[in-house]
Parts: structure tokens; C-alpha cells; sequence
């Protein structure tokens, strides 16, 4: 049929009670979505049958429920997205390592506490980024993904919430141990928003577990490998003085240059 022809009266109340053959209707359905006066006319016959009442009814119902629904607070929403990034393993391995730096620093009073903290403190976000983004971490990843809120916006709402939880804890922690020549206990909050943006900018390509991996391993292997002995002069390149604060402050702002040059490429991350 072509597009130029309206439905008549008839061929309406034979839609609405059914008994138009089904060619008919599919053709019909096809014209009612580009000819608003067909659309109204055939609305105005199911609403004459016995149907037309009772989607009435329903639609009424539908609207009412939409009224009275409480509208879900912000902070409730913010908490839903943030919610995968501070529980469960990470939450434990993070309590984990500032308690043991503790133990070792109080109990033993062994130097070398601060330098232990120090070397694993910048993968701990990089962690709890990897376990908080992707379907191994939320149910619902595929939904929430896929909303307006998801994506790159989604991972860094998690990543907020890593950071958040993560800096005070280990820092603090830090402050409590004996200094022993070690940086101070704050040197290694560059190096680990570098290695978190580095690991976010990379997953698009890699994947989030992979991507950590690779950033934490990297750095894991640069200051403990090959000889965990010569830590403290290691940590002391890496870490200590302008050049190399310097150095990672370069390394962050490059590592979000790129994420944000790849933003849409977490409309397909995993």
C-alpha cells in the first residue's frame, strides 16, 4: 500500500475488533507510524471496544504510580555506582596491607615498614579500580553500562570512591610508622594516581584486569625486582625529591590527556 492513503472509519473499527485480515493490520500499524490523523482515529475506535476500557484503566493506574513514585536521592544513586569499588576482596586486601605495615612497624620496630608500605601502596587503588569496573564486579554491569550515567563516568564514579577510602587509610598509616630514612609517607600519592589513571586510560585496549596488571606489575617490578634488599634505594629514585615528584605529576597529567581523548571508548569496555 502506499503511504498517501488514510484509513477510513470502517476499516478502523475492524482493526480495533480484530476481524481486519492480518495483512491489512501490518500494513495499517506501518501507516499509523508516520500519519497522526490515522493514529487518532484508530485510537479513538479501540477505545469505543470492551479493550479500550481497560487500557484505559491500566494507562490511568500507570500515570498514578508515577506521580506518587519518591523520586531516588542522589546520594542514594552516587552510592549504587560507587557501591562495587569498596567492597568485598579489595576492601579486605587494603585493611590488610596498612594493618600488617602496622604490625611489623609497632610489634618488631622494623625499619623497614614505611618502605614496604610505600612500595605497595600505589598498586592498592589500581586494584580496587580492577575489581570494581566490569561484569566480574556488578551484576548489572551490561544495564548500568549502557545508561547515560555509565562508561567512562560509571568507572570514574568507582574510581572516586577507590581513591577516596584508599588515600586516607594508607597515608595515615603511614604517618604512624617509623621513618627510618624511608620517603615521606605522602610520596607515593603521585605514583599511584598515575599508575590508577594509567590502568583507566589503558583498559579500553586491554581490559580492566589485564590493564591492572600491567601497571601494578610494572611498578611492582621496578621497585622490588630483582633484589627486594635494595628497596630503600629504589623507592628513594622513584620517589624521592623534585625530579621525581615531578616526573609523576608529568605522568598523570599525560595518563588523563589520554583518557579523556578515549572517553568514547568506554562505551564498549568490559
Amino acid at each position: 500500500m502506499s503511504r498517501q492513503w488514510h484509513t477510513s472509519e470502517a476499516q478502523a473499527a475492524r482493526y480495533a475488533d480484530g476481524s481486519l485480515p492480518e495483512p491489512d493490520a501490518w500494513s495499517l500499524e506501518k501507516h499509523l507510524e508516520s500519519c497522526a490523523g490515522c493514529a487518532s482515529r484508530v485510537s479513538a475506535a479501540v477505545r469505543g471496544t470492551a479493550a479500550g476500557a481497560v487500557l484505559t484503566d491500566v494507562r490511568a493506574a500507570v500515570l498514578a504510580s508515577a506521580v506518587r513514585e519518591v523520586p531516588v536521592p542522589r546520594s542514594a544513586r552516587l552510592l549504587w555506582a560507587a557501591g562495587p569499588a569498596v567492597r568485598g576482596a579489595w576492601s579486605a586486601a587494603l585493611l590488610l596491607v596498612a594493618g600488617a605495615a602496622l604490625l611489623l612497624g609497632q610489634f618488631r620496630g622494623a625499619p623497614e615498614a614505611r618502605m614496604l608500605l610505600l612500595a605497595l601502596a600505589p598498586v592498592v587503588p589500581v586494584a580496587g579500580v580492577a575489581l570494581s569496573y566490569g561484569p566480574h564486579a556488578d551484576p548489572l554491569h551490561e544495564l548500568a553500562a549502557s545508561t547515560p550515567g555509565g562508561g567512562l563516568r560509571l568507572a570514574l564514579t568507582r574510581t572516586a570512591a577507590v581513591l577516596a577510602v584508599s588515600l586516607p587509610v594508607l597515608t595515615l598509616t603511614g604517618l604512624l610508622l617509623p621513618a627510618s630514612g624511608a620517603p615521606a609517607a605522602a610520596a607515593w600519592l603521585l605514583p599511584g594516581l598515575a599508575l590508577t589513571l594509567a590502568t583507566l586510560a589503558l583498559a579500553p585496549l586491554t581490559g580492566f584486569r589485564t590493564a591492572s596488571a600491567l601497571t601494578a606489575g610494572g611498578w611492582l617490578c621496578a621497585v622490588l625486582a630483582p633484589s627486594p634488599q635494595e628497596i630503600g634505594a629504589r623507592l628513594a629514585r622513584c620517589l624521592d625529591g623534585a625530579p621525581a615528584q615531578s616526573a609523576w605529576a608529568a605522568a598523570v597529567a599525560l595518563s588523563a590527556l589520554l583518557l579523556a581523548a578515549r572517553r568514547t571508548a568506554y562505551d564498549h569496555t568490559d
